[in-house]
């Protein structure tokens, strides 16, 4: 056993040792846990990465441990510099109180849509550093393709909206606007009658999740029966305003659907009143 005292009494081997041995057992853990969860369909990425940073915070302290005097002697070395190394290293120490501040507070967990500043995304990691997001567009409630890296002090000093809410089912809002040869009241409820039909298979399912959300936050949101305003521009055209809780997936597919009705309407009582001008 004398390599084994020999090991223990060597630092640099030791460092190397606890290194090799945390990244080892985190591999493992992290494919047990990724195959456990692909197998019974589950989001497990909130514990994998919580998984990850603990075995980095304990490999860590090992490590520092190991080095502690070093550090200590290190540390009264450059004691005349240490107002510059926390002034060149403070953007660092920030995203590190981020880190902790986001596992104290837990304002969002992995696979959760959050708003910072102007950017919009689901959190796939986060470490003690940065946080990562797969940007989402909120106009059409899709993935871009683009990944971003926000440093956690980031998430100190700005706002974050999480909008989990939204990735299943939204208050979808939009807007048609034509100018005033028609008068939309003269179909507006066969238009409403037809968006409550087209919301008819996820009726059920939306009334529910609107409850839920009103329950959680205590307040009353729109939903889930389509609703229609109809107001006019600063130009003074015709501006009708669709409001609908629906599935994230299908707002873009509704609000299409709605929109074709509205023309095919607008159309219509526009040709029967060119026709009755021209015949008159």
């Amino acid at each position: 056993m004398v390599w084994i005292k020999n090991v223990l009494e060597n630092q640099l081997i030791l460092t190397f040792s606890i290194t090799f041995l945390a990244l080892l057992i985190k591999y493992v853990l992290v494919k047990m846990l990724r195959k456990r969860a692909a197998s019974k369909g589950e989001d497990r990425r909130d514990l994998v990465n919580n998984v990850k940073n603990f075995l980095n915070f304990v490999m860590i302290v090992l490590i520092l441990s190991i080095w502690v005097h070093e550090i200590q002697k290190f540390a009264f070395s450059i004691a005349a510099f240490s107002v510059a190394i926390v002034l060149a290293t403070r953007e660092f120490i920030q995203c590190l109180i981020g880190f902790f501040y986001l596992m104290s507070t837990r304002p969002f967990r992995i696979g959760d849509w959050i708003e910072v500043e102007n950017f919009v995304g689901e959190v796939s990691a986060t470490d003690w550093v940065k946080s990562t997001l797969l940007e989402v567009d909120l106009k059409t409630y899709e993935y871009t393709g683009k990944t971003l890296f926000i440093p956690n002090n980031k998430l100190i000093s700005s706002p974050i909206k999480n909008l989990n809410f939204l990735k299943r089912y939204a208050t979808h809002k939009f807007k048609i606007i034509r100018d005033q040869s028609v008068n939309p009241y003269v179909f507006i409820d066969k238009i409403i009658e037809n968006a409550i039909q087209l919301s008819s298979d996820f009726y059920d399912v939306a009334t529910r999740y609107n409850h839920m959300i009103e329950r959680r936050l205590g307040i009353t949101i729109a939903g889930p029966d389509p609703k229609v305003k109809i107001n006019t521009t600063d130009l003074g055209d015709t501006q009708v305003e669709f409001t609908i809780f629906c599935p994230s997936e299908r707002a873009i597919e509704l609000e299409q659907a709605i929109t074709q009705d509205f023309l095919q309407h607008w159309h219509a009582v526009a040709q029967k009143s060119d026709s009755a001008s021209s015949f008159s």
